[in-house]
């Protein structure tokens, strides 16, 4: 009776895992507040496959992680792949500004003052938390802590291709 108990609620769990990892959940509507003073939205993404990574200066593992950021933004830009890098709200501007122009971050870096972006991404607290978005808006994966860059890389290239 054990057996088939346990039996029944393996297959329950393992069809909710793959139900809740099918579902097509869509990135939130958003404006990015951008260190260069300019804004973008989610709709100004679409057709794009997007990475959002919410990061901060103090933290040691997304500023261990940022030249591979740099580094699949290089590899996958002309394809259609863009990079929002957000800044946490206790992350000071001025700290964020003088990263980004001392180490030439390519990307869009974005300053979320009041935390609206994080909150509307699930209240990300956690640096850094990663989300890769497909073109048409849907959140295909999310990484907290560094991503692995070569699964992330071949989610790109596939999403970019087409698949």
């Amino acid at each position: 009776m054990v057996a088939v108990v346990g039996a029944i609620a393996a297959v329950a769990v393992a069809g909710w895992v793959g139900w809740s990892t099918l579902r097509a959940e869509p990135a939130p509507e958003v404006t990015y507040a951008l260190v260069d003073g300019t804004r973008v939205t989610t709709q100004d993404l679409r057709g794009k496959v997007v990475l959002v990574n919410f990061w901060a200066t103090s933290c040691v593992t997304c500023v261990k992680e940022m030249p591979g950021l740099v580094d699949t933004y290089q590899r996958f830009r002309e394809r259609g792949f863009e990079t929002v890098a957000v800044a946490m709200s206790y992350d000071r501007p001025d700290y964020v500004v003088n990263y980004v122009q001392t180490r030439k971050i390519p990307f869009k870096v974005a300053l979320d003052l009041q935390g609206r972006v994080a909150t509307a991404f699930g209240d990300v607290a956690v640096t850094p938390t990663s989300y890769l978005i497909d073109r048409d808006g849907t959140i295909l994966k999310r990484w907290v802590g560094e991503p692995d860059f070569p699964q992330l890389h071949a989610l790109i290239d596939k999403r970019l291709s087409g698949s």
